[in-house]
């Protein structure tokens, strides 16, 4: 009978030389490419060539050193009288291990101002057939693409060789591994083809989720609800004590972080229903979260809370005296964690570390939206805006107009929010028409919309919603422009003794 042989070819030297140390212990005898060889020989280990076997060298600069027959046929013969025969023919012998992984693309297009053709000389060829034709035939042959296996099977071949299940769980890796591959090749091309024809938007989208948590029920108990990862990323947020995560609670975190960490100063994000019922600035968490609850203290119970610093004893002793849902923070001092476990049910959330995706997915009948998400910065800054009115904002004001305006993005369309001394005193969301978007803010804002300021997400149609606005004491209002009636507008504005800013940039949140 033929030795027990192996082909090894890898790019991740990671644990090669022990392993290889232990495959030759064990009486198999190693076959390996280039760099994988000499790697492999200079560790003392006996090794032959790919080319020692193929009577072939490796051409064309390393991309052809394994895509012969003496390689393919010998991992592709089934072990049957017929094919073994065959290979004796030949001269081939069977290969029974088959270790590669792959030259590292991944990695190669995540490096900044990477070129096409850096990128597509990454693009394994060689490996992925190696991998492929190994797992295809896993009833006779093992293929191993990840380090971390290496001393599983190692000890499996010193004790006899793999198994069936063995082999099988090897191979449906390999295929995963090779599906993983070609998904980040063509992602990448698309994203080539897209940005060429002017667009930021790839062409093709393949997703690939794995359920994380099944929900008790969606949005309303009668529906089925879960969350379900992106393949190959952990979750978001770590739920650090408290109930299991709801459908909705998910969806408001969602909200309540990215609207929290949007601001640089010590800032609270009170969010119910999508929606912020409180959002303000301070010199320490515990001042924002006081402003912040001050907006609406009815409308906060039952909230969720988002902070951008860690979250202190002196922060946490306030808020533990409200009923709210989930509070989420960067992290917590020591102090502050314990006061929130006494809690039974108060979901306490840490995020993971995982980047925020550039692109936003929602799903609608039939298919999936797709934009990039808001995050713009340059229509933030009021060095960038024009002032419209005759009447010019002091720095108190500009400085307010600022904060009401980054708010206004993380509020649901018509967005109104009136603002003071860096903190929401009054927000109007959701409604189908501006005007009734204002008249709900001064509603809520009561006698602290006087000397407040306005920001509104979308231009105003008509003068009314100005004039409304005027009626509860704003005193500065911020908004794109851009309406067929503008100068009506600022003429409303300049006859009623107020400032306004134009950005030129609207923030609708649907």
């Amino acid at each position: 009978m033929s030795p027990v042989r192996a082909l090894l070819s890898v790019s991740d030297k990671t644990g090669l030389v022990d392993f290889a140390q232990q495959l030759h212990n064990a009486g198999v005898e190693l076959v390996a490419s280039g760099g994988t060889a000499r790697a492999i020989r200079d560790a003392g280990v006996p090794v032959l060539e790919v080319e020692e076997i193929t009577g072939f060298p490796e051409i064309l600069g390393g991309r052809v050193k394994t895509l012969h027959p003496a390689v393919h046929g010998g991992i592709l013969a089934r072990r049957t009288e017929q094919h073994l025969d065959e290979l004796s023919a030949h001269a081939i012998a069977p290969i029974d291990l088959v270790v590669v992984n792959l030259y590292p693309f991944q990695e190669a297009v995540a490096q900044p101002n990477v070129t096409l053709a850096t990128a597509v000389e990454e693009i394994d060829i060689g490996g992925v057939a190696l991998l492929r034709a190994a797992a295809k035939n896993h009833e006779s042959v093992t293929v191993v693409c990840d380090p971390t296996d290496y001393a599983d099977v190692a000890a499996a071949f010193a004790s006899g060789g793999t198994s069936t299940m063995q082999r099988k769980q090897l191979a449906l890796k390999a295929f995963r591994h090779t599906a993983d591959y070609d998904t980040a090749i063509s992602d990448y091309l698309a994203g080539q083809v897209a940005e060429e024809a002017g667009s930021t938007l790839p062409l093709r989208m393949p997703l690939e989720l794995n359920q994380a948590q099944l929900n008790r029920y969606g949005e309303n108990p009668h529906q089925q609800g879960g969350l379900y990862a992106y393949e190959g990323e952990q979750m978001p947020f770590a739920v650090l004590h408290g109930k299991e995560m709801s459908y909705n609670n998910w969806l408001d975190l969602d909200g309540a972080w990215q609207s929290a960490q949007d601001f640089p100063e010590p800032t609270v994000a009170i969010i119910k229903h999508g929606n912020p019922c409180g959002l303000a600035s301070g010199a320490t968490l515990a001042q924002a979260y006081e402003k912040a609850l001050a907006s609406d203290p009815v409308s906060a119970f039952g909230g969720i809370i988002a902070v951008n610093r860690v979250l202190d004893a002196e922060a946490a002793k306030l808020m533990a005296s409200l009923f709210v849902e989930v509070v989420a923070a960067p992290e917590y001092a020591p102090d502050a964690l314990d006061l929130f476990m006494k809690k039974k049910n108060l979901r306490i959330v840490q995020p993971t570390g995982v980047q925020l995706r550039p692109l936003s997915l929602r799903s609608i009948m039939g298919g999936v939206l797709v934009q990039e998400v808001d995050l713009s910065q340059e229509d933030m800054d009021p060095a960038h805006w024009t002032i419209v009115s005759k009447k010019q904002p002091t720095p108190e004001q500009l400085a307010d107009l600022a904060f009401a305006w980054r708010v206004a993005r993380w509020v649901k369309s018509n967005a109104i929010v009136f603002v003071k001394d860096q903190a929401t005193v009054g927000v109007g969301a959701g409604q189908m028409s501006r005007v009734d978007s204002v008249m709900v803010a001064g509603h809520k804002a009561g006698e602290r919309a006087k000397g407040s300021v306005m920001a509104s997400d979308a231009f105003f149609p008509f003068a009314d919603g100005i004039e409304e606005a005027a009626k509860y004491g704003i005193s500065a209002v911020v908004q794109p422009g851009g309406s067929v009636r503008d100068d009506e507008v600022i003429a409303a504005v300049d006859a009623l003794g107020l400032v306004m800013a134009f950005t030129g940039a609207r923030h609708f949140r649907h």
